[in-house]
């Protein structure tokens, strides 16, 4: 995504009690309450620069739905074990119940991690009169055939934390989520404040096919190519996955002994590693410098604590925009190709005092 950084907001935004963003092609930068269960302060979001006109409903053709008597379907790509699917699965729940929505008529749905049941989820909620579709993409493709599903009915289909490589507008409504290019190149600052900018990386990549580890990666790398005293010695997949990145990490201890700084494209994975260093002998924190991208309440605490060095938060609340977004398109309002969702940052001079906001 090409779209620059969303500012972090300040204390007292982040208290505001409504939503106010106004989701339209045009750029704003207003606060919006996400206090829900599933954690965290109130996040700011701001549609981001389209090119070209937004979406609209009569430029869809698509009936008029009414968000809160509408039946809708939200299709979650992997099991809730990991604390931001937990978070994010939780606020649109949250949010649905805000809106007065009967239970019988919110559709959810897991894919396992498994592409072909996560087009068959879909299918199976338009078979059930699913009006509405929020979907959190396993993958970036193959999601076609579920969205040319959903297309022949005229439902309307928000994508939230993972990109699809099909056409906004046309395929789909919207896409929610976070810069993750600028997500990375956070992570590479971080890195090179705590490493004083010397140093041998390795990088734990999460799963491939998704634009996630592909953005996170390149804007790390981007980033940490203007420190010519550091340099990524080794990196390989975690697949997001807390026990494959401890896996990975005890392979890397092997292979590279002298890795002095971890960047880990989720905190699950960070986690992992730490328990790997840690077998080896090792000092997290401190000998091997640690940074990743989430913001679970684990990782916070353990910088907090000093065994890991920052995370920069990749923020799961989607609920309350993925409901205005498309009560804002059954109103008529015009609705851009991306919205980006804000994200905080933690380090050892927040840490403890902001672990509550964490997920």
């Amino acid at each position: 995504m090409s779209t620059p950084p969303v500012r972090r907001t300040k204390a007292a935004l982040l208290a505001v009690t409504t939503l106010t963003v106004a989701l339209t092609a045009c750029t704003s930068r207003e606060a919006e309450n996400t206090s829900q269960s599933s954690a965290g302060p109130a996040a700011s979001a701001a549609a981001s620069q389209a090119s070209g006109p937004g979406c609209t409903l009569d430029k869809t053709g698509y009936p008029k739905v009414d968000v809160k008597s509408a039946i809708v379907g939200f299709s979650q790509s992997e099991k809730e074990a990991n604390p931001f699917r937990i978070a994010e699965t939780q606020s649109i729940k949250d949010e649905a119940a805000k809106l007065g929505i009967a239970s019988d008529k919110l559709l959810v749905t897991n894919a396992q991690s498994d592409l072909n049941k996560q087009i068959s989820d879909i299918k199976s909620m338009l078979d059930r009169g699913a009006q509405l579709l929020i979907v959190a993409p396993l993958n970036s493709d193959g999601l076609q055939p579920a969205l040319d599903a959903a297309k022949a009915k005229k439902v309307p289909v928000v994508t939230i934390d993972r990109k699809v490589t099909s056409t906004p507008c046309t395929d789909y409504l919207t896409f929610i989520g976070s810069n993750f290019v600028e997500q990375g190149k956070r992570a590479a600052v971080e890195m090179v404040r705590v490493t004083g900018g010397t140093g041998k990386v390795a990088i734990l990549l999460g799963s491939s096919g998704n634009n996630v580890t592909t953005d996170r990666t390149k804007g790390f790398k981007d980033e940490l190519a203007k420190t010519t005293g550091l340099s990524v010695v080794a990196e390989q997949t975690g697949e997001f996955d807390r026990s494959k990145g401890q896996a990975v990490m005890e392979q890397l201890i092997q292979s590279n002994p002298d890795i002095t700084a971890v960047y880990a494209e989720n905190d699950e994975m960070g986690i992992g590693a730490v328990t790997a260093l840690k077998a080896a002998g090792k000092n997290p924190g401190k000998d091997v410098k640690i940074v990743s991208i989430d913001g679970t309440k684990n990782a916070v605490q353990l910088v907090a604590d000093g065994g890991y060095n920052a995370v920069v938060e990749s923020n799961p609340r989607f609920g309350p925009l993925s409901f205005k977004v498309l009560q804002d398109f059954a109103d008529g309002k015009e609705i851009s190709a991306n919205v980006v969702i804000s994200d905080d940052q933690y380090d050892e001079t927040n840490a403890a005092s902001k672990v509550g906001n964490a997920y």
